[in-house]
Order: structure tokens, then sequence, then C-alpha cells
């Protein structure tokens, strides 16, 4: 028995281990590779050691951590004890040593809270998120991401949202998994990658929101909340936001950034009022209306400044060649230049108490429209 190869590529290599079990001929037997942690038994404040095999996820291991000095650590790679569960001697053979000594720790730690009193659950979970890592974000990963997000603490929750921040791809790779599991009709992937996003969204996190809400992710997160496990059917918001959302420009608005802001005040108001209305708490609502206001002021802030926007907007106003009805169009609303929320005929329209600045220009220009 020994380490076993190491595996290329695998960010997440620290924690990946060999499951051994000595039979009654005094060999060990391999039980399989999977990945290893340390963390609660469901419904107990007991911890356990879990090892979730890398290829199907099931359960290879579940130990019961114990207070007993039963634990033997050897050749800096592998960890072995006596378990009376098992009536037999079990052993982890991790692929690299830092592994090891981050899962002696784990048990160590465990220990030494038995010893003083009853475990207090938020008590540990501080404790433990100083020590957890993100493993790399792959399919066979996909239930310990998950865990990690839907299990965690206040203070893990913490420590959870700057872990991700902290990983520039996380999300990159979780949409391109997405865009995989879609492509291959993986429902159970799908649903997993529902109830991450949606873990993420509720840890209210306006450095999270700022990266899952750019034009280069918030179609793809959206996507991926069409696949909720607990809807009987999949959903279609982005058939929906791509085909009966008809952006109409009764000025031609050229700043990128203005265009940007629009689109993404849409879409969370949509997200917020639509896609996610049923699980959203108070707080995460807050945030994202703080977002929509936010955008009202930029794209007023920067429409106002525009020079060229208000004199095409005037000319209109003032060109015999423009029809009555686009007359109106063009000052109608307006109070309403940036709403949020998806309704019919719902002007993107800006905040109250911007009457001053809108006289500048006189009206409301844009109108989406299903």
């Amino acid at each position: 028995m020994g380490a076993h190869e190491k595996s290329q590529g695998n960010a997440n290599s620290m924690q990946r281990v060999k499951v051994y079990r000595l039979n009654e001929d005094g060999k060990w037997d391999d039980q399989g590779t999977g990945h290893v942690a340390v963390d609660y038994l469901e419904r107990s404040e007991e911890m356990a050691l879990f090892v979730f095999d890398e290829e199907d996820n099931e359960t290879l291991l579940l130990h019961r951590i114990s207070p007993d000095d039963i634990y033997r650590k050897q050749e800096d790679t592998i960890i072995s004890w006596r378990d009376s569960e098992y009536s037999t001697e079990l052993a982890l053979s991790f692929q690299e040593n830092t592994g090891c000594s981050y899962i002696w720790d784990n048990i160590c730690n465990v220990q030494r809270s038995m010893h003083f009193s009853s475990l207090n659950n938020e008590t540990f979970h501080t404790m433990n998120s100083e020590l957890r890592e993100l493993p790399a974000v792959e399919l066979s990963t996909l239930p310990i991401i998950l865990k990690t997000v839907t299990e965690s603490g206040l203070a893990d929750q913490m420590r959870l949202t700057e872990l991700i921040l902290n990983d520039q791809d996380f999300f990159q790779k979780l949409m391109e998994l997405f865009r995989i599991c879609e492509d291959l009709e993986n429902i159970d992937g799908l649903h997993m990658i529902f109830k991450i996003i949606k873990g993420i969204i509720l840890l209210n996190s306006p450095q999270i929101f700022e990266k899952i809400f750019g034009d280069e992710l918030i179609m793809d997160i959206i996507g991926s909340l069409e696949y909720d496990p607990d809807v009987s059917q999949v959903q279609h918001y982005r058939n929906f936001l791509k085909e009966h959302i008809v952006f109409k420009e009764a000025i031609v608005i050229k700043n990128p950034m203005v265009l940007s802001k629009i689109h993404q005040t849409y879409r969370v108001g949509y997200l917020k009022d639509v896609v996610l209305s049923r699980v959203l708490d108070e707080a995460t609502v807050a945030s994202l209306n703080s977002i929509i206001h936010s955008n009202n002021a930029t794209v007023i802030s920067l429409l106002k400044d525009d020079s060229t926007f208000i004199q095409e907007l005037f000319a209109s106003l003032r060109s015999p060649t423009t029809s009555s009805e686009s007359k109106k169009n063009l000052d109608r609303h307006p109070h309403n230049v940036l709403e949020s929320g998806p309704k019919p005929s719902a002007p993107l329209c800006c905040s109250p108490g911007r009457n001053s600045t809108f006289r500048t220009f006189g009206t409301c220009f844009i109108r989406v429209c299903w």
C-alpha cells in the first residue's frame, strides 16, 4: 500500500485518497478512490470522515471520529486506525502529503473539542472555515461544492464568499460545466448547479453580484436557474428574455455602458421578481433593489452629460418628419426611464426624485415591450 499516482491537472488532489481495508489474510484490499472531507453526520453533532467516490460520488467510507487514541499517521501520506464498526483496520492513502496533514489536523481538532465538552455547531464551523478550501470545479466535485454552499454556518459563509472571490475562474468554470451538463441532458448535474447558484446568490455578497450579473455571465446564470428540482418542468427564462423582450430605442444610445446597465437592470429585476421570487430573503431583495437603483442613477448621469444624445432627442421632438405617435413615445413617462421588473409594456425608467434631471431633456425614450 502507498500513495497512489498523482492525477494530472486535478487541483483538488490534496484531498484525493485511496481507501484500504485489512482482510482476514492480513492483506490490504483497495476499496476505491475518492475525495475525503471532515463534516457533521446528518442530523447530528457527531463529526465524521467521509470519502466520496470520484467516479459516481457514492459514499466509499463513513467513519465517526473517535475521541480515543486510535489514529496513526504513517509516511506522511497514510492515516490508519482500528475501526470498531467494520471490525478491522482501515487506512487512507493520500495523493499528497499536504492533504494528509490537512485531514490529520482536522481529526486532532475534533478530538480536542470532544475532550473539552459537547461540540457547539457554530464553534466548529468557525474553526473549520479557517481550513476549508473549495475543490476544483468538476462534475465529480459538485456534491462537495453543493454541501459546502448549502450547509455553511454564518461564519463559514463569510469564508465561503472569500474563497469564491479568490478563485477568479470559479464562475466561468461552473457555467462551462453547466453548458456541458445541459448539452448532455445531465439532470442530476443541472439540479446541483441550480442549488449551488441559488445558495451563492443567498450569500448576498455585492462583490459576487458584480461578477455574476456582468454581461459575460448573467444569461448563463439565469439559464442555470431554469433547472429547479422542486419544479416539475424546466423553465425557459432565457428564451423569454431573448425572444419576447424587444428593446426599443426612441433615440439610439451609443454609450456601451449605458446599454449594459439598462440590460442588466432588467435582467436583475427579472431574476428578483420572477426567477427566484419564491426563495429570496428580504436582505437579498434589498441588495438587488440597490443594484437596480444604482444603475438608474448611473444611466441618468451618463445620458444627462451626453450632449450628442440630448441634441438628437430635441431634434427628433422638433422635427416635422417625426410622427405624432413617435413624439408621444418620446414625451411619455417623464419619470420612467429605467424601471426594473418584468411588466407588460414595462418601460425602463428612472428612480423617483429625478424630475430636475429629466427636465433637461424632457422625457422617457426607451421602452421594453412584449
